[in-house]
């Protein structure tokens, strides 16, 4: 239990249900606390207060969790947010600016402007396996838009979870910003108040669950999934460089990560050569043996370690390339390369979401492109060419929530571009700008002044009132 400051002529309220928290924060909503920039900046840069002050304790719990080495928890995690944090600051005053209107002569005289307002309370639902970006990111960008915030972290991560609760009340306003831990109980509970907006960062199959339950209250939702990602490499890419960043992309938090490249699609002529290539990556980042590398993460929990190791167990996920060795003990799965899997096998049509990566062999750009195309829309999209047609071909003939050339992964950590997906890996987008539009209500706007009092539009109507409206209009 615990007991925060009251507002202004409020009681005190003990915050020992999820209830009394949510209860909180919708008064410091109503309170309009968080409608002014200056408020919102204060709770940014109290949130980069956090960040920074709370480094160690959140490192040390990405480690504890997941095994992340601390530069790959501050590249990946600490880092993103604080740039998330630097962009809503600078650009707050543009973003909360009304936006100008042109009218139609029909409409004139008037003004008209687009005013961006806050949707009141959002829920922020966190995943395990960036617990720190995928919950703060978007707490950052509902603060900007002037909202405020009950946010879930993973269970499933409870070491970071755990850091997170007890790190957000010593800097953030709690009647701004609350912490809910727990697990499905705790989670169920939550989805049946309302909220204003949801975000939710996770599988399809919570998604569902997630949107059942804002449907009750006709609450929007953003859905931030995940699915089959391609890197499509292409018979005159640099080999050895897609090699490298496909590596890198692919293994970074040992594979637990939504935009990871899913499978690969590579013409039979350089796919041995690939292959290789990739092998020498994994042997420079993480040496001859990943598992004594703490640069390599691990599996996050054994109900996860043995999806794992059943995907690449099935007779259909391919011969291995390299790779394959499991220590359940220390829930370590090797860096490991399937080649030729069934297309239909489970390792081709589930989202992997750890170190195993199918290689599949595509005579041409257009069988790639149609394969791509058969199924579900992907999170991301990768193409390696050296050739700008092939390139173009690839983004104007697919369709995925983001895509990048010649590398992977790094287009989810720019804050200036929007990130989301689109049909089965998600609706919906954050980050920066696309962030703050999320979180607020694009109100229209039209002001009149008394005089002139224009008759023509109201009745009795006329032929030829109808021919001037026409003209007009």
């Amino acid at each position: 239990m615990s007991v925060l400051d009251p507002l202004p002529g409020q009681a005190i309220i003990e915050l020992d249900s999820v209830g009394d928290r949510i209860r909180r924060v919708r008064a410091g909503y109503a309170s309009r606390r968080t409608q002014s920039a200056e408020s919102r900046l204060k709770q940014l840069e109290a949130l980069d207060r956090l960040v920074v002050k709370g480094e160690d304790e959140l490192l040390d719990a990405l480690a504890a969790d997941l095994g992340k080495h601390r530069t790959e928890g501050w590249l990946t995690e600490l880092g993103v947010v604080r740039a998330e944090i630097a962009l809503a600051i600078k650009s707050l005053s543009d973003w909360m600016k009304p936006e100008k209107v042109r009218l139609p002569v029909a409409h004139q005289p008037a003004k008209a402007k687009i005013q961006r307002q806050p949707l009141g309370v959002v829920l922020v639902i966190a995943p395990w396996n960036y617990p720190v970006q995928l919950l703060f990111s978007p707490i950052v960008a509902a603060i900007a838009a002037g909202n405020c915030v009950v946010a879930k972290p993973s269970e499933l991560a409870p070491a970071t979870s755990s850091a997170i609760a007890r790190l957000v009340p010593q800097y953030l306003d709690g009647s701004v910003v609350s912490v809910v831990e727990g697990g499905v109980e705790e989670t169920t509970e939550l989805l049946s108040y309302r909220f204003d907006h949801i975000l939710f960062t996770g599988g399809a199959s919570v998604a569902h669950v997630v949107m059942e339950a804002a449907a009750k209250h006709l609450t929007p939702v953003t859905l931030e999934l995940g699915g089959k990602s391609p890197a499509i490499i292409s018979r005159d890419a640099n080999i050895e460089v897609a090699a490298r960043r496909v590596a890198w992309g692919k293994w970074l938090n040992a594979g637990q990560t939504c935009v990871a490249p899913d499978y690969v699609l590579v013409h039979p002529s350089v796919q041995t050569e690939f292959v290789d290539a990739l092998r020498i990556a994994v042997t420079d980042f993480f040496g001859a043996d990943a598992s004594t590398s703490d640069s390599y993460g691990r599996i996050i929990n054994n109900r996860q370690l043995r999806r794992l190791s059943a995907l690449m167990a099935d007779s259909d996920s391919g011969r291995v390339g390299f790779g394959g060795t499991i220590d359940a003990e220390t829930r370590y799965i090797e860096p490991t390369v399937l080649i030729d899997p069934d297309p239909g096998s489970a390792i081709m049509t589930e989202e992997i979401f750890g170190p195993l990566l199918p290689i599949v062999s595509v005579n041409d750009i257009q069988a790639a492109i149609a394969f791509v195309n058969g199924r579900p829309k992907p999170l991301a999209l990768y193409v390696f060419s050296e050739s700008e047609s092939v390139v173009d071909k690839v983004l104007s003939e697919t369709t995925s929530g983001g895509a990048c050339v010649n590398h992977t992964v790094q287009h989810a950590g720019v804050s200036q571009l929007p990130f989301g997906g689109v049909g089965d890996s998600g609706t919906g987008a954050y980050h920066g700008k696309a962030g703050f539009d999320t979180f607020s209500h694009h109100r229209s706007v039209l002001v009149k002044p008394s005089r002139p009092d224009l008759r023509v539009i109201y009745p009795p109507y006329t032929a030829l009132k109808d021919k001037l409206f026409r003209k007009l209009l």
